[in-house]
């Protein structure tokens, strides 16, 4: 990966200097407050004026509002790496911005204005996301990450799809799962990429020893058998070739996190964290699989996934970017600590709450404990995202590691 590009000469503030400073920002407040939100919404103890039923303004909200951002933070500071070319900084990434927080305010009150206008609005950031990701990738002659866009792409068509199914069907069931699996599919792309190669450069520090694999043919093999359970669990969800196909994503990806040397990491929370994070993805896998089946409820496995896999591995890239980009040293604080576990906390309640273990109180405890830790992320890294970047003494490899 090479080295951030140096930035034009810009005056305006730093929250719009780089990409990740807003949209990672943005991204934990609507992830700690929606959640606040969904509990007494889907209680009955709310209302939200919005034309969607409380799940699905509940998972699109957390796939559209709060996913879509953190993918758009981590696109536009990823692909000047990628490209060699500067950023998006100021009046466009604004725009950008704007789409955003104007696709919240249209979902939410998508009972007064309409769906069909909220759905028009609502797309447009994705659309401006895309856009700018081609245009970066294609000038910059970055073809092979162009698969990137292309799932950007398909996390537009899910969510026409979504806006479509719920106004026209009442409920975004087909859509909701298309959703999931596209962004359980970029999560697995790029986690492939950065927890081997930060925790190779962390270990290389540290001295001899098992080393992870990076990527190669066999995680091509297991990005397209995902594909292909993944398709099928969409299309089809409740046949047993359903089944066996997610339960040969489970154990490939479990095969895949082995080999990433993660058990040889311990003593560096930033690097513990993507590979518990990512521990998710196959136990998804497995419980998916087992839901075809009619073993146990659908929720557990998709909850394995989206509080676990999307909200665990989402706190830990960013804030190991926001330490890095802004030139801070690598280190995980008492706070970040907390977040790592309370996000940990919460997924796992919420996969035993779907289960049917415990209470229905565990449902709160889940929801209230996932969100508690992006509120504390959105505290703990505000000054981090709308600072001045430090100067940095640390080598890209350290940066990088």
């Amino acid at each position: 990966m090479a080295p951030i590009p140096r930035l034009r000469a810009y005056e305006g503030p730093a929250l719009l200097s780089y990409g990740f400073r807003p949209f990672f920002l943005l991204a934990a407040l609507q992830a700690g407050l929606t959640i606040l939100i969904w509990l007494p919404f889907v209680t009955g103890h709310l209302v939200v004026p919005t034309a969607f039923v409380p799940v699905d303004w509940h998972v699109h909200e957390m796939l559209f509002g709060y996913q879509a951002a953190a993918i758009g933070g981590f696109l536009l500071t990823a692909i000047p790496n990628w490209t060699g070319r500067l950023p998006v900084q100021g009046t466009p990434l604004l725009v950008l911005l704007l789409a955003w927080l104007a696709g919240r305010v249209a979902v939410t009150f998508s009972a007064l204005i309409g769906w069909p206008f909220a759905m028009v609005v609502d797309c447009l950031f994705l659309l401006l996301l895309a856009g700018a990701a081609a245009r970066e990738i294609m000038t910059g002659r970055n073809w092979r990450n162009l698969k990137v866009v292309v799932l950007v792409g398909l996390l537009l068509a899910s969510n026409i799809a979504f806006h479509l199914e719920a106004g026209l069907a009442g409920s975004a069931d087909f859509a909701r799962r298309f959703a999931i699996g596209v962004v359980l599919l970029l999560v697995a792309l790029i986690a492939g990429r950065i927890v081997p190669s930060f925790t190779r450069n962390w270990l290389a520090q540290q001295g001899q020893g098992r080393m992870p694999i990076p990527f190669g043919r066999y995680d091509k093999v297991v990005l397209a058998v995902s594909a292909a359970a993944l398709g099928l669990w969409v299309a089809l969800p409740g046949i047993p070739a359903t089944g066996l196909t997610l339960a040969l994503a489970a154990g490939l990806h479990f095969v895949r996190l082995a080999r990433w040397a993660g058990d040889r990491s311990w003593r560096n929370p930033l690097l513990v964290i993507l590979h518990v994070g990512y521990l998710f993805v196959p136990v998804g896998f497995a419980l998916t699989a087992m839901a075809s089946f009619g073993l146990i409820a659908p929720a557990a496995g998709t909850h394995a996934w989206t509080a676990g896999a999307f909200g665990t591995m989402t706190l830990a890239v960013m804030s190991r970017a926001s330490l890095g980009h802004t030139g801070r040293p690598l280190v995980a604080t008492a706070a970040t600590q907390l977040c790592y576990a309370l996000v940990v906390i919460g997924a796992v309640a919420r996969v035993c709450s779907a289960l049917g273990h415990g209470p229905v109180a565990l449902l709160h405890v889940a929801g209230l404990s996932w969100s508690l830790a992006f509120l504390v992320f959105a505290t703990e890294y505000w000054r981090v995202l709308t600072g001045t970047r430090l100067a940095s003494k640390a080598s890209p490899v350290a940066q990088r590691g």
